[in-house]
């Protein structure tokens, strides 16, 4: 069955993003298609990178990278729910990014994401990163506004199109892990 993890990137206290994460998960696991998990950054404590040799060699020193490479190995493709901070993703899922290399490669991403312009800044970030990953990163994408779909900015309250635009960022994300299938396997 095609694994997909469903990446909680922010670690701040009193994140958005965990109420985000969640109505994901929900959507999701009710589809037959794929298993989804939910993959917290905040239970994997990753510092900031600290590993000596750069990740494409695959030579993971610390407990903590090799934790997290066995995670990102299992999975066959992402759905990245990100906050954006200064036009940009969370330093804490950059780095987690970072942590690691052939992990990633040769799946796929979808994005939901969160902010005053609903986060799509993060997202083009995000993007030029899969890139340079081997992530083939699928077209749609949830925009959550911090005006429109949080009540006073923190308590999640999506608007009724978005379940459908998830479903397509699900749909997408799946056919394009099970066709890379193939592709990590050769």
């Amino acid at each position: 069955m095609t694994k997909i993890g469903i990446i909680l990137g922010s670690t701040r206290p009193g994140r958005n993003g965990e109420a985000v994460a969640k109505w994901v998960y929900d959507i999701a696991s009710r589809r037959s298609d794929a298993e989804f998990e939910l993959v917290d950054l905040l239970d994997y404590n990753l510092p900031h990178l600290d590993e000596a040799v750069p990740p494409s060699m695959g030579q993971y020193a610390n407990e903590h990278t090799k934790r997290w490479a066995a995670k990102i190995a299992e999975l066959d493709g992402f759905v990245f729910v990100t906050p954006e901070y200064n036009h940009s993703t969370s330093g804490a899922l950059k780095n987690a990014i970072d942590f690691v290399y052939g992990e990633w490669n040769n799946k796929a991403a979808g994005f939901v994401s969160y902010g005053s312009v609903g986060g799509t800044r993060a997202v083009e970030h995000l993007r030029l990163i899969m890139g340079e990953l081997q992530v083939a990163d699928v077209r749609a994408q949830v925009a959550l506004s911090l005006f429109t779909d949080f009540e006073n900015f923190s308590s999640f309250k999506p608007g009724p199109q978005h379940e459908g635009t998830l479903g397509v960022v699900l749909d997408q994300t799946v056919t394009w892990s099970k066709a890379l299938e193939t592709v990590r396997k050769g």
